[in-house]
């Protein structure tokens, strides 16, 4: 199966990813937005071509695979001598030649850098080939990168695709590669590689060979001289049924007992996108820098190879202080990089905000509502990704709560901005009637005054056509209006942006007003109502419930929190009176004397310990109110026989 070879994405966020394998093969591609093609694309390798006095001595694919397919070729490479790992962004692939007493280190850089919103927005990544060779002779060493024109999709066959050569000098540093232009309907882009021009080092080119058949003819080329032919001009587009692949290769001499290093890039410019509707066109973030003609792609890959540098730098400055703490295990450090991968791999997209825009929902500031177009957007962008990357609903917010803190860490003004979003879906409403799976009954798509489950699937019109789930009408759901309540303050606490504060303030209260109608006996505490009416989608709760009681309780204090800090004593003194009332009944109905019940229906399951019985109280030490004058009336004894 792909996933068991799947490595660490390449690029920045919002501008798609293209995944290498941890053996090294480009394998699974999203450069559609939110829509997975998992394919091996075997005519995307590295190549080593080592030579003596004149003379190649060693010439070998940096792969494992025997494939069917390009049969001139010298595949194979023995994997005992190969080895990979990964800290994300950056992964590393080392080659011991076998028998040829030289190491080659393959470091792949993308921009993935906390609080910058220009680099890592690029949908570019590094290839530094670090060289050891460790013989009593000099070597010339030449690595060749070949890239089909194409994601191994059925439209690579489609006609008129086409490549031409390139090179860009700026500010003294120049870069030249290959362009490999995808020329489809919908959604068209370019590819590129690129290598960095210094001295002591050549970069040649072959603009465009077939794929089809043996493709002896590049590696004679190489095999040659250990350079390729660079000819002039562009190549005519292809036929229909035809495809296209590009090479680049880069040499260097190598001296007794040294080192040396090559640095490749590999960019994709597709700057502008349409979902799966096809309604709107969206221009990605980069393109505020880079323009959204589709020609992008030679200034890219000219900003990455003359910038990476800075970025890892900038990504140990970041790391660094985590890797070297004692305290924390390594498998936790490992997951909490490594996993981090899914802020760009998650089908992630990342927009410009359209000029006639407006995320308020039609309810604007004066009205109780939103800016048309809050500055955090028009500065930053819109930002999205997938729940799943076979889960395609953008934005999910039940669990958005709990992945949310990278972004709040990392970009917060992502973070802001998707909060926008989802207050500006607020106080829509679509009432065009639709069957729910669970209940098998109509309701509507949309209800006004509720947080929305997700905001659109990548195959429909995400932030137009919202709650793209259908398993249950979310409107009854008892926990994702409260999580909007939590982030909104938790946010606020991270950034101290007041206006961000003012602008949710209006949101929260309707959200509470609409959470508060499931308080059905007036003692201060929300019920459950016996169906699976939140996160958990399978569990059925009735009556008060430790999760959902839990995150009320914690959303009524950072209620009270937001009002005294807008001045606004009255909606204090309400939310405080519903949460001392509800902090009894949670206490009196829940608390077993050892932990809170699952929930109240005394039911078998009723008694069950539910670990996010604490997702509130979690969120409020998160956000500074984990002691102090809102405690009292959340905290429990924690000793079994309530000393």
């Amino acid at each position: 199966m792909a996933s068991y070879i799947l490595g660490a994405p390449l690029g920045g966020i919002g501008g798609g990813t293209i995944t290498r394998g941890w053996r090294g093969e480009f394998c699974r591609w999203q450069l559609k937005p939110g829509m997975y093609h998992y394919k091996t694309v075997i005519e995307n390798q590295f190549m080593v071509c080592l030579r003596r006095n004149g003379q190649t001595v060693y010439q070998q694919v940096l792969s494992v695979e025997r494939p069917p397919t390009l049969q001139g070729w010298n595949w194979g490479f023995c994997g005992e001598y190969a080895y990979y790992h990964a800290l994300y962004p950056r992964a590393w692939n080392v080659y011991h030649l076998p028998g040829q007493n030289v190491t080659l280190t393959c470091r792949q850089i993308s921009p993935i850098i906390p609080h910058d919103y220009q680099d890592a927005s690029l949908p570019v990544a590094v290839f530094v080939w670090d060289i050891e060779n460790k013989n009593d002779y000099a070597l010339d060493v030449s690595i060749m990168f070949t890239l089909l024109n194409g994601s191994g999709h059925a439209d690579d066959k489609s006609g008129g695709h086409w490549n031409e050569p390139f090179r860009l000098e700026k500010n003294g540093e120049a870069v030249s590669g290959v362009l490999l232009h995808h020329c489809t309907a919908v959604n068209p882009y370019t590819l590129c590689i690129a290598a960095r021009e210094q001295p002591e080092r050549e970069v040649t080119h072959q603009t465009a060979f077939s794929p089809k058949g043996t493709c002896h003819g590049l590696w004679s080329d190489l095999i040659t001289d250990g350079r390729l032919d660079s000819p002039t001009g562009s190549s005519p587009p292809t036929a229909k049924g035809e495809r296209v692949a590009a090479a680049l290769a880069a040499g260097c001499s190598v001296a007794t007992q040294s080192r040396g290093s090559l640095e490749f890039c590999l960019a994709w410019d597709m700057p502008k996108i349409t979902f799966g509707s096809g309604g709107k066109e969206h221009s990605r973030r980069y393109t505020r820098y880079y323009g959204s003609k589709g020609d992008a792609c030679p200034l890219l890959s000219h900003h990455a190879l003359t910038h990476y540098r800075g970025w890892e730098k900038s990504i140990e400055e970041w790391q660094g202080p985590i890797l070297q703490d004692s305290s924390l295990p390594t498998w936790y450090k490992s997951a909490l990089f490594n996993e981090l991968y899914f802020v760009a791999d998650g089908g992630t997209v990342w927009t410009e905000l359209a000029e006639d825009a407006d995320v308020s929902g039609g309810l604007r500031s004066e009205e109780g509502g939103l800016p048309a177009q809050p500055s955090v957007i028009k500065d930053y962008g819109r930002f999205a990704y997938l729940e799943g990357q076979e889960y395609r609903m953008y934005n999910t917010y039940d669990v958005h709560y709990y992945a949310s803190f990278a972004l709040i860490m990392l970009w917060p003004k992502l973070a802001l901005s998707l909060q926008y979003d989802i207050a500006g879906s607020v106080v829509q409403q679509d009432p065009t009637e639709r069957l729910y799976l669970m209940n098998g009954r109509c309701s509507p798509v949309k209800t006004k005054g509720v947080v929305p489950h997700d905001i659109g699937d990548p195959e429909d019109e995400p932030w137009q056509r919202v709650n793209a789930y259908l398993i249950h009408n979310t409107a009854d759901w008892k926990d994702l209006n409260l999580k909007f309540v939590l982030q909104v303050y938790r946010d606020f606490h991270l950034t101290q942006d007041s206006q961000y504060l003012q602008d949710m303030w209006p949101i929260c209260q309707t959200v509470m007003e609409s959470a508060l109608k499931f308080d059905l006996d007036g003692d201060g505490l929300i019920e459950n109502s016996g169906f699976a009416d939140q996160t958990y989608d399978g569990w059925t709760v009735t009556g008060p419930s430790a999760y959902c009681g839990g995150l009320w309780l914690a959303s009524l204090v950072v209620m009270c929190k937001m009002a005294r800090l807008l001045g606004n004593e009255m909606k204090y003194q309400y939310y405080r009176d519903i949460l001392d009332r509800g902090s009894v009944a949670y206490d009196k109905v829940l608390w077993n004397g050892k932990y809170y019940n699952y929930d109240s229906s005394g039911k078998d399951h009723s008694n069950s310990v539910m670990s996010d019985q604490c997702a509130g109280h979690w969120f409020l030490r998160a956000s500074g109110l984990g002691d102090g004058e809102y405690q009292a009336s959340l905290s429990k004894r924690e000793d079994p026989e309530g000393a």
